[in-house]
């Protein structure tokens, strides 16, 4: 195996050796008497990794009476950490001596312990639990010291580390348990300000990984730079059009007042020259894989776009997003009018067609998230089960649940708990479909 994986039991526990529920009594010498209470156990295999080594283990488990509550295994280049928590009914000695044996034959390492307090429940779905993910460009050890130290301080105790990816950033994801939620996230916010690292806290659980749809805004999140921006320099408005956009961006000005006001500018302006700006448009690096990744693990991905449907049509063909929402250019005899046709969307119609859109698809809004760069998105970030801010202006930033200062979009994944092998699974599973 190469690079990071993880296998986890979830659910009814696996029984290693049949027994009929009810055969809780055994016969003795004075009548029946009761089953012996399990014993929690731990196992912790380690060595070089090869196939066959977890189909091993698990046979030698077979052989006993045991419920395996709790797996987890972990591949670093090629170095094999498997850990297995039991229920075991019997004799630990036996259970030594059969895991011992196999181990011995796979030139393997072994611990048997009997441990207390173990839960049917993997560790990142117990309650309480946070996920806290580390994003860095690159990683350097004295910025992870630094953080692992902050969530010490809080009393938050990291339980488990996987590595996410190793580019187009490198990431981690913490599973923190004993940490007040509040405290950590303040703590990590001054963490992210001083060693310039991004840092994201969710909540673990299930409905981490329950995210079924993402709206994306467009200018300066999907896309590279302002469209309007463009636009305002080919009709001579440049500088009065982006001192607007700032001031609205920044949360300075009424976002609906704004548009009117920088597409009344406009006026004049030529289909062509429209045209030319939506060509010259370029995504965001790593928007592509965000969107491809996304759609082939099922999930549901459309923008919602202060910008125009002359501008981001382009792409909604181009990546096949499934739904999009931008303000309409009203045109006649080949010019712009410098109005706009129909109900802006704005900050406040954003966060409406997010709502649209869940309702559409089937999607809770807590299974929604939200990606946006500017004070416009602020109103959709709230509505949504996550918001992201990416790149994005302060007035964004300060509000969003986590913030994102990469150059490159596809992190965004990372944040999501996807890691760069399920990536280049997906895109492996969609060649060998299109290869059929």
């Amino acid at each position: 195996m190469v690079g990071p994986a993880r296998v986890r039991a979830i659910g009814t526990p696996i029984r290693g050796k049949a027994r009929p529920i009810h055969s809780r009594l055994i016969a003795g010498c004075g009548g029946l008497m009761p089953l012996m209470e399990p014993i929690s156990v731990l196992v912790t295999v380690s060595g070089r990794d090869r196939p066959g080594v977890t189909a091993a283990l698990f046979t030698s488990l077979a052989a006993h009476d045991v419920d395996v509550l709790d797996v987890e295994q972990v591949v670093i280049r090629d170095r094999l950490i498997l850990g297995v928590v039991l229920d075991l009914r019997g004799d630990p000695a036996s259970l030594r001596r059969s895991i011992g044996n196999t181990c011995s034959a796979l030139g393997m390492e072994h611990e048997v312990v009997i441990v207390d307090g173990t839960s049917a429940e993997p560790a990142s779905l117990r309650t309480g639990k946070l996920h806290v993910i580390v994003l860095g460009h690159p990683l350097r050890p004295g910025s992870i010291a630094d953080v692992t130290q902050r969530i010490a301080d809080v009393g938050g105790n990291i339980e488990s580390v996987t590595q996410l990816s190793v580019y187009p950033v490198a990431s981690l994801d913490m599973i923190v348990g004993q940490a007040d939620e509040e405290r950590l996230r303040a703590a990590l916010a001054r963490a992210a300000t001083d060693t310039g690292l991004d840092i994201a806290v969710e909540r673990a659980g299930l409905a981490r990984r329950a995210k079924r749809l993402v709206v994306l805004d467009v200018d300066s999140t999907l896309v590279q730079g302002e469209g309007i921006d463009e636009l305002a320099d080919l009709a001579g408005v440049g500088d009065q059009v982006a001192a607007i956009t700032k001031a609205a961006m920044g949360g300075e000005l009424d976002f609906n007042e704004s548009l009117r006001a920088r597409v009344a500018l406009l006026a004049g302006l030529g289909v062509p020259a429209v045209e030319s700006v939506r060509d010259s448009l370029q995504l965001t690096p790593g928007a592509r894989t965000l969107v491809r990744t996304l759609k082939r693990l099922g999930y549901a991905v459309g923008v919602v776009s202060g910008g125009f449907t002359a501008l981001t049509d382009r792409f909604v063909a181009d990546l096949d997003l499934d739904f999009a929402a931008a303000n309409v250019l009203e045109v006649a005899d080949g010019v712009l009018t410098g109005r706009v046709i129909g109900e802006v969307v704005d900050r406040a119609g954003k966060a409406e067609a997010l709502r649209r859109f869940a309702v559409q698809f089937g999607v809770p809004l807590a299974q929604t998230v939200a990606i946006g760069d500017g004070a416009n998105d602020i109103d959709m970030l709230r509505t949504a089960g996550l918001g992201i801010a990416f790149n994005a202006k302060p007035a964004l930033r300060e509000s969003a649940e986590v913030a994102v200062n990469t150059p490159f979009l596809d992190a965004v994944l990372y944040v999501l708990g996807i890691s760069r092998s399920e990536i280049e699974a997906a895109d492996l599973a969609e060649e060998s479909r299109t290869l059929v």
